[in-house]
């Protein structure tokens, strides 16, 4: 199987062939201003609790960390939503790998600001094993410290190539989660916390899973 930061890079090659680079500078800028911000250093790190969450799935019934926990350590990946094809491709990698991280006692969810409906039409075009939720207004992502507001010229920039967020969000907040996963032990604790400001670049999943206590 390929890597996925392979993958991930193979999408950003063929968009640099694709699109003028001019067109691509808001992109190149925001994730600047992201790696400035030093909202990397701010996110819950290893050893901290998570906070506990409840939110819809993708049919609407409220899903329970704590109901998670009781049955295993479970990964926590927060996604910008459908319209990005790096979420997709990571999305797809934890599909293939799903069956090993339930053979490790694990789960997943995966965790973004776009609405129930949202989430049933991307459930509908890339059947997933493992449940995908709203975080309306990113108030979870807000807990793991891992959201930020979309700066004015980065929204026009997403407004010209029709990446409509209010309207995939349910909201006018331009709120997002960089893209993070956390690793939640069955006490709450943190043992693996990730985040990149570049959206282009994910851990891989095997990472996530060596950090799986062995015993599970």
């Amino acid at each position: 199987m390929p890597k996925l930061q392979d993958q991930l890079d193979q999408i950003t090659e063929q968009t640099r062939q694709l699109v003028q680079p001019e067109r691509l500078k808001p992109n190149e800028n925001a994730v600047a201003e992201l790696f400035a911000s030093g909202i990397e250093q701010q996110i819950l790190p290893v050893g901290n609790q998570a906070p506990d969450f409840a939110l819809p799935d993708a049919n609407g019934r409220v899903v329970r960390s704590a109901d998670l926990l009781a049955l295993g350590p479970v990964i926590v990946s927060f996604f910008r939503g459908r319209w990005c094809p790096y979420c997709m491709a990571e999305l797809a990698a934890w599909r293939d790998l799903y069956p090993e991280l339930r053979r490790r006692g694990a789960l997943l969810v995966a965790i973004s600001p776009q609405t129930v409906h949202q989430n049933s039409l991307l459930l509908q075009q890339h059947p997933l094993p493992f449940p995908v939720l709203s975080d309306a207004r990113c108030a979870v992502a807000e807990r793991f410290r891992v959201a930020y507001t979309v700066p004015e010229y980065h929204q026009q920039h997403y407004r010209r190539i029709l990446v409509n967020i209010p309207f995939m969000n349910g909201d006018p907040s331009w709120r997002l989660p960089l893209p993070a996963t956390f690793l939640v032990q069955p006490d709450g604790s943190i043992a693996f916390a990730q985040v990149h400001a570049d959206f282009r670049v994910r851990p891989e999943p095997e990472e996530v899973l060596a950090a799986l206590k062995s015993e599970v």
